[in-house]
């Protein structure tokens, strides 16, 4: 059993044959749901212009979520700086955290939210992408109008999200917590956190380096199960390698049913090695080693299945097969 904390990312799928309506209205019941399991935080990420995913703003999700639920903490996983004002977000997470206190993450990170680059130059009002000193400016910004301007009490609790060394070094030096994206770039994963590490300045924010780590995870009673509810988003994933995100998310039939080339095979086999796809005790395992390689203060689970139904069975099995029991205790 493993004692660190666990927690959650909703990634909102749009399930092929529903709506974009259906998926927001399961948001509460899966909030409630992580809550009673013992789950620490629940986030939402923030994307855009996308059939799979829906285009729901965190903050709105977190401030649903928030008057539904009692414990779990609440936060963006992430919201994307290059998109918003730095008063705007300092504004509207420092008025979460007041109206919900010691409940609410400010998680922010730097991508656009979207494949589309008229979507992405829409957000940022026409501007290009965001560059390397822009995005520390917004950042720091951000923390800074959190405590000179909005200066609310208790103030959220900020995390920079990461999928690079270069993220781990923004990290480090504004004193941040670091919630790194070991789901889309594992590969990354060690050397970025050991730069984190290294070069870590404890701030108001953090005293010493703390370190979240998200991670696939689809855990069923066998590991046929598990491959076949992860099947629909390895067609997601495939359809990312072609540079296509234009369809729903597919049921786990449409799924079973879909031709992936050879090259695309390898690709997501070597990915789902690194993440944590199978039954309890392959689960159990896969996550074990992955806190004894990263040193993990934290675990966040992401669990993209077709169904509201079978998204919660996973996020159950983890919780009573490799979560110890002081683990499950909302902190």
């Amino acid at each position: 059993m493993i004692t660190l904390p666990f927690s959650a990312l909703e990634v909102a799928m749009v399930q092929s044959g529903s709506s974009a309506a259906d998926t927001l209205r399961d948001t509460a019941e899966f909030a409630r749901r992580i809550e009673d399991l013992g789950y620490r935080r629940l986030w939402y990420a923030e994307h855009h212009h996308s059939p799979a995913i829906g285009a729901f703003p965190p903050v709105v999700l977190i401030a649903h979520a928030a008057a539904s639920t009692s414990s779990v903490r609440l936060g963006s996983g992430g919201v994307l700086a290059p998109n918003h004002a730095p008063l705007m977000l300092a504004e509207q997470f420092g008025t979460l955290a007041a109206l919900h206190p010691d409940r609410i993450d400010l998680g922010i990170g730097r991508g656009p939210g979207t494949f589309d680059e008229s979507t992405a130059r829409a957000l940022r009002r026409g501007a290009g992408p965001t560059t390397d000193d822009e995005y520390r400016d917004d950042v720091a910004a951000t923390l800074r109008l959190l405590v000179d301007e909005v200066a609310l009490d208790p103030l959220p609790e900020p995390w920079l999200l990461s999928s690079s060394t270069a993220g781990a070094a923004l990290a480090a030096e504004l004193g941040l917590p670091i919630a790194f994206a070991h789901h889309i770039r594992p590969d990354n994963t060690l050397a970025a956190l050991a730069h984190y590490r290294a070069h870590f300045a404890p701030s108001r924010w953090c005293a010493r380096p703390r370190v979240l780590v998200s991670v696939e995870t689809v855990c069923a009673e066998t590991q046929e199960e598990a491959a076949r509810l992860a099947g629909p988003m390895d067609v997601v994933k495939a359809g990312l390698l072609r540079g296509r995100g234009d369809f729903p998310f597919p049921t786990p039939a449409e799924a079973a049913a879909h031709a992936f080339t050879a090259q695309e095979t390898q690709a997501l086999a070597g990915f789902r090695a690194q993440q944590a796809v199978g039954s309890p005790e392959t689960v159990a395992k896969r996550l074990t080693d992955l806190v004894a390689a990263t040193r993990a203060d934290e675990l966040m689970l992401v669990t993209p299945v077709y169904a509201l139904a079978d998204r919660l069975r996973s996020y159950e099995l983890v919780g009573r097969h490799v979560m110890a029991p002081t683990a499950s205790v909302p902190q």
